[in-house]
């Protein structure tokens, strides 16, 4: 099985499909910097009825999640760019602040959506009452 193939968790995480079917999309709008729609997800799969906020402040966690990913972004500028050239600190600051404030919404969605994975396991069989 490849790892980008249906059944693994970065197949569900890459493309934001539900974890349990990996069918249904999690978030309500494909586009991440709609910033008005940025936080809003489906309450349920519509594929298999997977209830995504698994308690109240489920998504708390993803704070966690997010602040890694952010980390690991901001030391591989840091590489790139002293790879290229001697950066000084004020193209630092401002290259990361660059991309934080680009990539926050996509960053937040990938966060939610790995800490979503790491709770629910792959199971294609599962389908929720009334579905399909």
């Amino acid at each position: 099985m490849n790892i980008f193939s249906k059944g693994s968790k970065i197949y569900s995480i890459v493309r934001f499909k539900c974890p349990r079917c990996q069918e249904g999309g999690v978030f309500k709008e494909k586009n991440p910097y709609k910033l008005n729609k940025t936080f809003q997800m489906h309450e349920n799969c519509s594929n298999c009825g997977l209830r995504y906020e698994i308690e109240p402040s489920f998504f708390y966690g993803s704070m966690y999640v997010s602040y890694g990913y952010t980390v690991a972004v901001f030391v591989a500028t840091y590489i790139i760019m002293s790879m290229i050239y001697d950066p000084g600190i004020w193209d630092i600051v401002l290259a990361l602040a660059i991309i934080l404030l680009l990539g926050s919404p996509f960053i937040l969605r990938l966060s939610r959506i790995t800490w979503l994975n790491i709770f629910i396991k792959y199971k294609p069989e599962k389908r929720g009452p009334n579905l399909k």
